[in-house]
């Protein structure tokens, strides 16, 4: 099975930018779809992206469309979520999350730790 690691959250400022990383070990990266989600506080856990297998598939929620990057690369097995124009409402424990690309997080079989991405005003 997947063994998610989780980098890349910390706190900037409002309008800044932060990318997270989610590396993937074990023996079916190659053929797992990932997601990613998040929780604010008081709040319950949303989605956010997901990114097919080999790339091709790629959702968004609505919220951080245009403003978010999902990607993967796959010599390096590693999912990316680039997150551009962080506003406070983006204030969350984010997650990355394996084996679907669904908007539901029930689908998800394996999950990471999670890491505190905090945007201040």
């Amino acid at each position: 099975q997947p063994r998610l690691a989780e980098s890349g959250g910390g706190l900037v400022q409002a309008g800044g930018s932060l990318r997270r990383s989610c590396a993937v070990s074990g023996p079916t990266y190659g053929d797992v779809a990932m997601g990613w989600f998040r929780r604010a506080p008081g709040k319950d856990r949303e989605f956010v992206a997901s990114i097919g297998w080999s790339g091709g598939t790629i959702d968004y929620a609505d919220s951080v469309k245009g403003r978010f990057i999902v990607s993967r690369d796959n010599a390096k097995t590693t999912v990316y979520l680039q997150m551009n124009s962080l506003a406070t409402e983006d204030t969350a424990v984010y997650y990355c999350a394996a084996d679907s690309v669904s908007r539901s997080e029930y689908e998800y079989a394996y999950w990471g730790q999670g890491t505190q991405v905090t945007v201040s005003s």
